[in-house]
């Protein structure tokens, strides 16, 4: 897939197939609506394309709601890329852009810049300066430009419409199961493997892979199933998987006072420290505590061990992208 950051200059690419929006999470929601760019790209022979923006305009105009991602660019990029999406167009977002009217947007984008023959959107797209872009527009506008516009309604889970908003709630209240299917695939965040406190195999006999990570929305303070995927010895593209147990919080026991991110990988060993892995929360298994001792902690692991191997067991059907 293409990534074009700039459009000073006419793109050259046959009969452009177009959605619009910010796509974090690339949920369910955003995979139909990139699905029918790609099968109207695939019936006119034209290009399927995205438009995204970054950073996210939320952040732009109402930086005070502290927004988290529940992506990464790059992340965000390659799940739109695996749903056929041949080009994306990433426009830098601020409150100047903001203020762009939905008629010269059309006009100077749309029209000038990608020469789109189909827009594809969302039920609730809207788009330009106070949001006065509709639906309805892009219509009255395809009529004078020679578009044709798709609205697709939105994807529902178990009667719960899809939202991005929705996913980043569950996941901050630690229900990974229902974001999870909400995604398409389980919430995950990436992370280096560093130096932890050297308590999991000396104190308690269960090493763990403590990581540092860049993404911005972690689940909520517990311990969850994981699968764990680091890049193959061998070579970058092929991916090692791993059953294992993840603890997210502060270790009270220990009365560390910044929150730390582990996880004990089941039937592995082997030193991680620098390695790239990556964390799929598959369910949630108890809320973070306090022990009375390293001997209650320890039992409390092998229960939390045991508990893991129980729902993984029943999970073999998911991607771990």
């Amino acid at each position: 897939m293409k990534i074009i950051r700039d459009l000073s200059n006419k793109l050259d690419y046959p009969d452009p197939v177009v959605t619009i929006g910010n796509f974090d999470g690339v949920h369910v929601g955003h995979q139909k609506i990139l699905k029918k760019v790609v099968e109207k790209a695939n019936e006119i022979h034209g290009t399927p394309v995205a438009i995204t923006f970054e950073p996210h305009p939320v952040r732009v105009l109402a930086p005070e709601r502290g927004l988290k991602m529940l992506t990464t660019f790059d992340d965000k990029a390659r799940l739109i890329s695996d749903t056929g999406i041949d080009v994306l167009i990433c426009i830098g977002f601020s409150k100047e852009f903001a203020k762009t009217d939905p008629d010269r947007f059309i006009k100077e984008v749309i029209i000038d810049k990608i020469m789109a023959k189909w827009i594809i959107v969302g039920h609730n797209y809207a788009f330009g300066k106070g949001k006065k872009g509709t639906t309805e527009l892009l219509r009255r506008r395809g009529k004078k430009y020679g578009f044709g516009v798709n609205v697709v309604r939105y994807a529902k889970v178990y009667d719960d419409i899809v939202s991005s908003s929705r996913i980043r709630s569950l996941i901050l209240r630690g229900r990974v199961c229902e974001a999870s299917r909400m995604l398409g695939r389980p919430y995950h965040i990436d992370g280096t493997v560093i130096k932890g406190a050297g308590r999991g195999a000396s104190l308690l006999h269960t090493p763990t892979a403590n990581i540092t990570t860049s993404n911005e929305l972690v689940p909520k303070e517990g311990v969850y199933a994981v699968k764990v995927s680091m890049c193959s010895r061998q070579g970058a593209i092929a991916y090692e998987i791993y059953d294992g147990v993840a603890n997210i919080g502060k270790n009270p026991t220990f009365g560390d006072i910044s929150k730390s991110y582990e996880a004990h990988l089941f039937d592995f060993s082997g030193n991680l420290l620098g390695q790239q892995i990556r964390i799929h929360f598959i369910d949630r298994i108890r809320d973070e505590k306090k022990f009375s001792g390293i001997s209650e902690l320890e039992d409390q692991i092998k229960k939390d061990i045991q508990k893991a191997k129980q729902i993984l067991s029943k999970r073999k059907d998911q991607l771990y992208l």
